[in-house]
Protein backbone atom coordinates (compact mmCIF):
# COMPACT_ATOMS: atom_id res chain seq x y z
CA UNK A 1 0.00 0.00 0.00
CA UNK A 2 2.36 2.15 0.79
CA UNK A 3 4.70 1.45 -2.59
CA UNK A 4 1.33 2.09 -4.48
CA UNK A 5 0.78 5.78 -2.53
CA UNK A 6 4.54 7.11 -3.05
CA UNK A 7 4.58 5.59 -6.57
CA UNK A 8 1.03 7.57 -7.50
CA UNK A 9 2.59 11.02 -5.80
CA UNK A 10 5.94 10.48 -8.47
CA UNK A 11 3.82 9.93 -11.03
CA UNK A 12 1.92 13.23 -10.08
CA UNK A 13 4.96 15.28 -9.62
CA UNK A 14 6.74 14.37 -13.43
CA UNK A 15 3.69 14.93 -14.98
CA UNK A 16 3.45 18.31 -13.03
CA UNK A 17 7.29 19.08 -13.46
CA UNK A 18 6.99 17.72 -17.06
CA UNK A 19 4.33 20.67 -17.81
CA UNK A 20 6.17 23.27 -16.74
CA UNK A 21 9.46 22.29 -18.05
CA UNK A 22 8.71 20.83 -21.31
CA UNK A 23 10.65 22.31 -24.10
CA UNK A 24 8.93 24.03 -26.83
CA UNK A 25 9.68 23.11 -30.51
CA UNK A 26 12.51 24.61 -32.57
CA UNK A 27 11.47 27.62 -33.92
CA UNK A 28 12.42 28.36 -37.32
CA UNK A 29 15.56 30.96 -37.65
CA UNK A 30 15.26 34.43 -37.26
CA UNK A 31 12.66 33.75 -34.89
CA UNK A 32 11.81 34.12 -30.79
CA UNK A 33 10.59 31.37 -29.73
CA UNK A 34 7.76 32.17 -27.40
CA UNK A 35 7.01 30.36 -23.85
CA UNK A 36 4.58 28.04 -23.03
CA UNK A 37 1.06 28.98 -22.23
CA UNK A 38 1.65 27.44 -18.52
CA UNK A 39 4.85 29.54 -18.12
CA UNK A 40 3.02 32.37 -19.02
CA UNK A 41 0.49 31.80 -16.66
CA UNK A 42 2.74 31.04 -13.92
CA UNK A 43 4.42 34.68 -15.03
CA UNK A 44 0.92 36.56 -14.67
CA UNK A 45 0.31 35.23 -11.49
CA UNK A 46 3.85 35.93 -9.19
CA UNK A 47 2.49 39.62 -7.81
CA UNK A 48 5.03 42.33 -8.73
CA UNK A 49 6.58 44.13 -6.35
CA UNK A 50 5.26 47.80 -5.48
CA UNK A 51 8.05 50.04 -6.57
CA UNK A 52 8.95 53.41 -5.22
CA UNK A 53 6.74 55.63 -8.19
CA UNK A 54 3.07 54.48 -7.84
CA UNK A 55 1.05 53.81 -10.98
CA UNK A 56 -0.11 56.24 -13.44
CA UNK A 57 -3.57 57.99 -13.27
CA UNK A 58 -4.98 58.01 -16.25
CA UNK A 59 -7.53 61.02 -17.18
CA UNK A 60 -10.53 59.46 -16.95
CA UNK A 61 -9.22 58.62 -13.21
CA UNK A 62 -7.67 61.90 -12.71
CA UNK A 63 -11.27 63.79 -13.92
CA UNK A 64 -13.47 61.39 -11.31
CA UNK A 65 -11.08 62.73 -8.85
CA UNK A 66 -12.09 65.65 -10.11
CA UNK A 67 -15.98 65.30 -9.98
CA UNK A 68 -15.96 63.69 -6.32
CA UNK A 69 -13.84 66.20 -4.76
CA UNK A 70 -15.57 68.88 -6.37
CA UNK A 71 -18.96 67.34 -5.17
CA UNK A 72 -18.66 66.15 -2.10
CA UNK A 73 -15.06 67.62 -0.50
CA UNK A 74 -13.52 64.05 0.70
CA UNK A 75 -10.32 64.64 2.40
CA UNK A 76 -9.34 61.14 0.41
CA UNK A 77 -9.79 62.48 -3.08
CA UNK A 78 -7.82 65.86 -2.65
CA UNK A 79 -5.20 63.58 -0.73
CA UNK A 80 -5.07 61.79 -3.93
CA UNK A 81 -5.10 64.65 -6.15
CA UNK A 82 -2.28 66.18 -4.18
CA UNK A 83 0.00 63.05 -5.03
CA UNK A 84 -0.85 63.19 -8.28
CA UNK A 85 0.25 66.40 -8.93
CA UNK A 86 3.24 66.46 -6.25
CA UNK A 87 5.33 66.44 -8.90
CA UNK A 88 4.79 69.71 -10.14
CA UNK A 89 5.95 70.98 -6.95
CA UNK A 90 9.29 69.61 -7.71
CA UNK A 91 9.52 71.50 -11.25
CA UNK A 92 8.37 74.41 -9.98
CA UNK A 93 10.59 74.96 -6.86
CA UNK A 94 13.34 73.35 -8.92
CA UNK A 95 12.97 76.56 -11.29
CA UNK A 96 12.46 79.11 -9.05
CA UNK A 97 15.71 77.75 -6.52
CA UNK A 98 17.97 78.14 -9.71
CA UNK A 99 17.85 82.07 -9.48
CA UNK A 100 18.19 81.73 -5.55
CA UNK A 101 21.18 81.57 -3.39
CA UNK A 102 23.10 77.99 -2.34
CA UNK A 103 21.66 78.84 1.30
CA UNK A 104 18.54 78.35 0.12
CA UNK A 105 17.37 74.64 0.38
CA UNK A 106 15.45 73.05 -2.41
CA UNK A 107 13.56 71.25 0.20
CA UNK A 108 12.53 74.32 1.66
CA UNK A 109 10.73 75.66 -1.09
CA UNK A 110 9.13 72.31 -2.22
CA UNK A 111 7.35 72.35 1.29
CA UNK A 112 6.44 76.02 0.77
CA UNK A 113 5.19 75.27 -2.59
CA UNK A 114 2.96 72.24 -1.11
CA UNK A 115 0.95 75.10 0.57
CA UNK A 116 0.20 76.84 -3.05
CA UNK A 117 -0.70 73.23 -4.80
CA UNK A 118 -2.86 72.53 -1.87
CA UNK A 119 -4.56 76.35 -2.35
CA UNK A 120 -4.85 75.84 -5.92
CA UNK A 121 -6.65 72.06 -5.65
CA UNK A 122 -9.30 74.16 -3.50
CA UNK A 123 -9.70 77.09 -5.65
CA UNK A 124 -9.67 75.70 -8.91
CA UNK A 125 -13.23 75.30 -10.92
CA UNK A 126 -13.68 72.60 -13.64
CA UNK A 127 -15.82 74.51 -15.51
CA UNK A 128 -13.27 76.85 -16.56
CA UNK A 129 -10.93 76.73 -19.85
CA UNK A 130 -8.02 76.46 -17.95
CA UNK A 131 -5.66 73.59 -17.32
CA UNK A 132 -4.67 72.83 -14.18
CA UNK A 133 -1.37 72.60 -15.05
CA UNK A 134 -1.23 76.15 -15.28
CA UNK A 135 -3.36 77.28 -12.92
CA UNK A 136 -1.60 75.32 -10.27
CA UNK A 137 1.97 76.43 -11.24
CA UNK A 138 1.58 80.19 -10.93
CA UNK A 139 0.15 79.48 -6.99
CA UNK A 140 2.63 77.42 -6.28
CA UNK A 141 5.55 79.48 -7.40
CA UNK A 142 3.64 83.01 -5.60
CA UNK A 143 3.74 80.43 -2.51
CA UNK A 144 7.50 80.12 -2.62
CA UNK A 145 7.85 83.98 -3.30
CA UNK A 146 5.53 85.01 -0.86
CA UNK A 147 7.45 82.81 2.08
CA UNK A 148 10.59 83.72 0.78
CA UNK A 149 9.76 87.37 1.53
CA UNK A 150 8.20 86.99 4.41
CA UNK A 151 11.71 84.98 6.01
CA UNK A 152 13.36 87.90 3.99
CA UNK A 153 14.59 90.83 6.47
CA UNK A 154 15.53 93.20 4.07
CA UNK A 155 12.27 95.38 2.44
CA UNK A 156 11.31 95.02 -1.05
CA UNK A 157 12.13 98.40 -2.14
CA UNK A 158 15.88 98.13 -0.93
CA UNK A 159 15.73 94.84 -3.28
CA UNK A 160 14.80 96.88 -6.42
CA UNK A 161 17.10 99.05 -5.80
CA UNK A 162 19.82 96.22 -5.57
CA UNK A 163 18.85 94.93 -8.79
CA UNK A 164 18.69 98.69 -10.47
CA UNK A 165 22.23 99.26 -9.23
CA UNK A 166 23.24 96.15 -10.58
CA UNK A 167 21.38 96.74 -14.15
CA UNK A 168 23.24 99.90 -14.05
CA UNK A 169 26.61 98.93 -13.99
CA UNK A 170 26.21 95.50 -16.43
CA UNK A 171 25.12 98.26 -18.61
CA UNK A 172 27.84 100.97 -18.15
CA UNK A 173 30.81 98.22 -18.17
CA UNK A 174 29.48 96.57 -21.33
CA UNK A 175 28.92 100.38 -22.97
CA UNK A 176 32.55 101.57 -21.38
CA UNK A 177 34.23 98.24 -21.55
CA UNK A 178 35.47 99.49 -17.63
CA UNK A 179 34.13 99.71 -14.40
CA UNK A 180 32.32 102.37 -14.31
CA UNK A 181 32.74 105.45 -11.60
CA UNK A 182 30.41 106.04 -9.07
CA UNK A 183 29.22 109.84 -10.94
CA UNK A 184 28.48 107.92 -14.26
CA UNK A 185 26.05 105.37 -12.53
CA UNK A 186 24.89 108.03 -10.84
CA UNK A 187 24.04 109.85 -14.17
CA UNK A 188 22.52 106.82 -15.63
CA UNK A 189 20.54 106.23 -12.71
CA UNK A 190 19.06 109.84 -13.09
CA UNK A 191 20.24 110.84 -9.19
CA UNK A 192 22.85 112.90 -7.08
CA UNK A 193 25.91 111.17 -6.10
CA UNK A 194 24.58 111.34 -2.53
CA UNK A 195 21.62 109.19 -3.01
CA UNK A 196 23.57 106.71 -4.34
CA UNK A 197 25.73 106.46 -1.65
CA UNK A 198 22.93 106.30 0.37
CA UNK A 199 21.58 103.04 -1.59
CA UNK A 200 24.84 101.92 -1.18
CA UNK A 201 24.94 101.66 2.79
CA UNK A 202 21.44 100.42 2.90
CA UNK A 203 22.48 97.37 0.30
CA UNK A 204 25.48 96.58 2.56
CA UNK A 205 22.82 94.36 4.53
CA UNK A 206 21.46 93.05 1.43
CA UNK A 207 23.89 90.23 1.57
CA UNK A 208 24.81 87.66 4.47
CA UNK A 209 26.84 84.76 4.84
CA UNK A 210 27.88 82.31 7.32
CA UNK A 211 31.18 82.46 8.58
CA UNK A 212 31.60 78.80 9.22
CA UNK A 213 30.32 78.15 5.73
CA UNK A 214 33.03 76.15 3.48
CA UNK A 215 34.41 78.28 0.44
CA UNK A 216 34.46 76.45 -2.97
CA UNK A 217 33.28 73.10 -2.22
CA UNK A 218 31.00 71.32 0.08
CA UNK A 219 30.82 70.70 3.90
CA UNK A 220 32.23 67.11 3.56
CA UNK A 221 35.15 68.66 2.24
CA UNK A 222 38.42 68.09 3.97
CA UNK A 223 40.67 70.79 5.40
CA UNK A 224 38.52 72.82 3.58
CA UNK A 225 38.51 76.69 4.51
CA UNK A 226 35.63 78.92 5.58
CA UNK A 227 34.97 82.60 5.16
CA UNK A 228 36.12 83.24 9.05
CA UNK A 229 39.33 82.17 8.51
CA UNK A 230 39.78 84.29 5.28
CA UNK A 231 38.84 87.81 7.31
CA UNK A 232 41.29 89.28 9.58
CA UNK A 233 41.16 92.56 11.51
CA UNK A 234 44.64 94.27 10.97
CA UNK A 235 43.89 97.28 13.51
CA UNK A 236 43.66 94.17 16.31
CA UNK A 237 46.64 92.47 17.74
CA UNK A 238 47.56 88.65 16.91
CA UNK A 239 47.14 86.64 20.68
CA UNK A 240 49.55 84.41 19.50
CA UNK A 241 51.91 87.04 18.51
CA UNK A 242 51.59 88.68 21.56
CA UNK A 243 51.70 85.67 23.85
CA UNK A 244 55.11 85.06 22.25
CA UNK A 245 56.53 88.62 22.13
CA UNK A 246 55.52 89.07 26.29
CA UNK A 247 57.21 85.05 26.58
CA UNK A 248 60.57 86.40 24.60
CA UNK A 249 60.67 89.95 26.41
CA UNK A 250 60.44 88.00 29.63
CA UNK A 251 63.27 85.45 28.54
CA UNK A 252 65.22 88.24 27.22
CA UNK A 253 65.39 90.37 30.58
CA UNK A 254 66.19 87.03 33.00
CA UNK A 255 69.20 86.88 30.45
CA UNK A 256 70.67 90.14 30.76
CA UNK A 257 70.12 89.99 34.28
CA UNK A 258 72.72 87.50 34.24
CA UNK A 259 75.41 89.57 32.43
CA UNK A 260 78.03 91.23 33.71
CA UNK A 261 77.74 95.06 35.11
CA UNK A 262 79.64 96.29 32.51
CA UNK A 263 78.05 94.05 29.80
CA UNK A 264 74.71 95.35 30.43
CA UNK A 265 75.66 98.59 30.66
CA UNK A 266 77.03 98.11 26.88
CA UNK A 267 73.61 96.60 25.62
CA UNK A 268 71.73 98.68 27.53
CA UNK A 269 73.35 102.42 26.01
CA UNK A 270 74.03 100.71 22.61
CA UNK A 271 69.86 98.83 22.39
CA UNK A 272 67.80 101.16 24.18
CA UNK A 273 69.80 104.49 24.38
CA UNK A 274 71.01 104.23 20.61
CA UNK A 275 74.53 105.46 21.33
CA UNK A 276 77.17 103.69 18.96
CA UNK A 277 80.36 101.99 20.47
CA UNK A 278 82.54 105.03 20.33
CA UNK A 279 80.58 106.84 22.53
CA UNK A 280 79.71 104.07 24.97
CA UNK A 281 83.70 103.67 25.12
CA UNK A 282 84.16 107.15 25.85
CA UNK A 283 81.73 106.57 29.19
CA UNK A 284 83.36 103.38 30.14
CA UNK A 285 86.37 104.68 29.40
CA UNK A 286 87.68 102.23 27.32
CA UNK A 287 88.72 101.71 23.39
CA UNK A 288 85.82 101.17 20.67
CA UNK A 289 87.08 98.06 20.33
CA UNK A 290 86.85 96.98 23.45
CA UNK A 291 83.59 97.95 23.77
CA UNK A 292 82.91 95.69 20.59
CA UNK A 293 84.36 93.01 22.22
CA UNK A 294 82.28 93.19 25.11
CA UNK A 295 79.45 93.23 22.43
CA UNK A 296 80.22 90.29 21.30
CA UNK A 297 80.59 88.57 24.30
CA UNK A 298 76.94 89.63 25.83
CA UNK A 299 75.38 89.07 22.33
CA UNK A 300 76.76 84.89 22.32
CA UNK A 301 75.89 84.56 26.32
CA UNK A 302 72.29 86.34 25.37
CA UNK A 303 72.02 83.64 22.28
CA UNK A 304 72.92 80.47 24.46
CA UNK A 305 70.80 81.63 27.27
CA UNK A 306 67.30 81.89 25.28
CA UNK A 307 68.27 78.72 23.19
CA UNK A 308 68.52 76.89 26.47
CA UNK A 309 65.06 78.64 27.57
CA UNK A 310 63.50 77.45 24.25
CA UNK A 311 64.52 74.09 24.97
CA UNK A 312 63.75 73.95 28.14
Amino acid sequence: MTNTTESTMSTQLDIAYHVHTRPTSTAPEGVIPQPHASVVEAIVEVPTQRGASAPSTSAEEIEALWDEYKATAVPQARERLILHYAPLVNAVAGRVGMRLPSTVEQADLVSYGMFGLIDAIEKYQTDRAVKFESYASSRIRGAIIDELRAMDWVPRSVRTKARSVDRAYAELEAKLHRTPSEAEVAVHLEMPVEDLRAIYSQLSTVNVAALDELLGGGDDRPGGVSLGDTLGDERSQDPAGSLEAAETKFLLARAIECLGERERIVVVLYYYEGMTLAEIGRVLGVTESRISQMHTAAMVRLRTRLLDAERA
